[in-house]
């Protein structure tokens, strides 16, 4: 091939080339900024086959975790397959593991039904629990916009939303997809909700 045409080719593949990684790349003008690049998202299973009884409130405050923190998901896992967050129902108090838990890790959190008899809301308890799991720890006393103030927000709280601050805390554990360096505590926060 004459050294002419060669360069002619080379200079047409590096340019389609060029089109086509462009293409790929591209942001469509009607997406937000905002959105999450899928790769960048964690996901997280949960296993609640020994939560009998909360099935409604693990429900809302897996939903209310997934709806208000955009670099994590959580999923329920399937049977036979491994969780990383093990929920179980107690007669106890309420308390979890405190995260962040890494994929391939694990965590435990106990929905005690001494909260529930006290007149807590089983909806809040799950998602706060849930929360230590990703990393946050109680932030007693506090607010009922709080959802990591837990019990001290009075039984009258219905919450089951983290604000701002306990939304930015568990993406910065999650950024990247990566869960960041600092491992999971490993200790159990008894006595946390």
């Amino acid at each position: 091939m004459p050294h002419s045409l060669w360069l002619k080719a080379a200079g047409t593949a590096a340019a389609l080339t060029l089109a086509a990684a462009t293409a790929a790349h591209a942001t469509p003008p009607t997406e937000p900024a905002t959105t999450q690049n899928a790769a960048a998202v964690v996901t997280l299973r949960y296993d609640d086959s020994r939560a009998g009884g909360w099935e409604a409130a693990i429900s809302a405050g897996v939903a209310s975790w997934n709806q208000n923190v955009g670099n994590v998901r959580l999923v329920e896992a399937a049977p036979g397959t491994r969780a990383e967050i093990q929920i179980v129902a107690t007669s106890g108090w309420p308390q979890a593991t405190l995260g962040p838990v890494r994929p391939g890790g694990q965590v435990r959190v106990e929905l005690g039904s001494q909260a529930v008899s006290q007149g807590h809301d089983k909806t809040r308890i799950a998602a706060h629990e849930i929360g230590h799991s990703l990393g946050l720890p109680d932030t007693k006393p506090g607010p009922c916009s709080q959802l990591m103030s837990g019990s001290s927000a009075g039984t009258s709280c219905r919450n089951a939303v983290p604000n701002a601050a306990e939304q930015a805390r568990v993406e910065s554990a999650y950024a990247n997809g990566l869960v960041s360096l600092t491992p999971a505590d490993g200790r159990t926060l008894v006595d946390s909700y």
